[in-house]
């Protein structure tokens, strides 16, 4: 099975898949006030905008971040 961790800042999940991880770096360089993977939890979701999260996401190289829009 597949393992998925879920980071939410109520409006958005971040669903990570650490499998599919390539480690390529770009989420801790477009947004190193929210992955550092030194810390536990190493996503801080609430450190960027739904907005900046989202775009991000979309660069993921790997697919191992992805998110869903929480329903209100």
């Amino acid at each position: 099975m597949e393992k998925k961790i879920e980071y939410s800042n109520g409006e958005l999940t971040i669903i990570w898949k650490p499998e599919l991880c390539q480690h390529a770096g770009i989420c801790v360089k477009l947004l190193p006030m929210v992955y550092n993977p030194k810390d536990r939890p190493w996503i801080k979701i609430k450190n960027a905008t739904t907005d900046q999260l989202i775009a991000q996401i979309n660069d993921c190289p790997s697919g191992a971040l992805t998110y869903r829009m929480n329903s209100k």
